[in-house]
C-alpha cells in the first residue's frame, strides 16, 4: 500500500513463446526467468498482491514456488500469439472484482522478459504515479538511435529522408527520445479500464539505465541479460 492505495501487481506470463521455447521458466543464472520479477514484485515496500496470469501449468507451479499467487489458468482466447497484455489485465481485474470481491486502486505490470530492473524501479515509478498526479508511468530508457539525426526512412519512390524532421547538426543537439524498454507499467486501476491504453494525456515516464532495460526476446538477449546479472552481483 502506498499513501492509503491498494496496489496490486500484474506478472503476465505465457507458455507459448516462439522467439526462445520456454523462455519464462528458463535457467537465468541460478534461477528461472519469471522468478526475477516475483521476487522483485513480493520485495516492493508498497505493492499488496502479486498475481501471475498464465495458461501453463508448469509456470503456474513455479510461480508460487517463488511467492506470487496463480489463482487461476489464463482462459486460451487470452494467450495467443495475438492476444492483447491490455485484455489480460483487464481479466485479472475483473476476476479480482467479481470472483474474489478484492477492490484496489493502482495496477503494476511487469513483464518477465526484463529481469534487471530493481526493486526501487518499481517502487519509484508506483511514488511517481502518485506524486504527478499521473494517468499511468512507463519505463523507458534513453534511445540508441535518433530519430532527428540519424534514422531515415524510404519512401515507396525511393526517396530518402529523415524520420523526423529537424535542422540539427549533433546527435545531443536533437530532441531526447527514449525506447520503451517493456519493464515496468503503472496505471490507476480505473483509468485503465475506462481508457484501455498506455498513451494517455495525463502519461509520464520513469527513464532507466540501459544495463538494466534488456528485454529478452531471443538467444542474444538472454546471453547478454546472463553477463550484465553476473556482472552486477560480482
Amino acid at each position: 500500500m502506498y499513501q492509503s492505495h491498494k496496489i496490486v501487481c500484474i506478472i503476465p506470463a505465457r507458455g507459448g513463446s516462439k522467439g526462445l521455447p520456454g523462455k519464462n521458466i528458463r535457467k537465468l543464472k541460478d534461477k528461472p526467468l519469471i522468478a526475477y520479477s516475483v521476487e522483485q514484485a513480493k520485495s516492493s515496500e508498497y505493492i499488496d498482491r502479486v498475481i501471475v496470469s498464465t495458461d501453463d501449468l508448469k509456470i503456474a507451479d513455479i510461480a508460487r514456488q517463488y511467492g506470487a499467487e496463480v489463482p487461476f489458468i489464463r482462459p486460451a482466447n487470452l494467450a495467443a500469439d495475438n492476444s492483447s497484455t491490455i485484455d489480460v489485465l483487464l481479466h485479472v481485474i475483473d476476476w479480482l472484482g467479481e470472483s474474489a470481491n478484492y477492490l484496489f486502486d493502482i495496477l503494476v505490470l511487469l513483464h518477465v522478459t526484463t529481469p534487471l530492473r530493481t526493486v526501487e524501479d518499481i517502487d519509484n515509478c508506483i511514488e511517481l504515479l502518485v506524486r504527478e498526479n499521473a494517468d499511468n508511468v512507463f519505463s523507458v530508457a534513453a534511445a540508441y538511435r535518433n530519430p532527428y539525426f540519424n534514422m531515415v526512412e524510404v519512401t515507396k519512390d525511393g526517396s530518402v529522408s529523415l524520420v523526423k524532421k529537424g535542422d540539427f547538426t549533433t546527435r545531443q543537439s536533437a530532441p531526447k527520445v527514449y525506447d520503451m524498454n517493456a519493464s515496468i507499467y503503472v496505471w490507476w486501476k480505473d483509468i485503465l479500464k475506462a481508457q484501455k491504453s498506455v498513451f494517455l494525456e495525463k502519461s509520464r515516464v520513469y527513464v532507466m539505465p540501459r544495463e538494466r532495460s534488456v528485454d529478452i526476446d531471443d538467444l542474444m538477449d538472454f546471453k547478454i541479460a546472463e553477463m550484465l546479472l553476473k556482472g552486477l552481483v560480482a
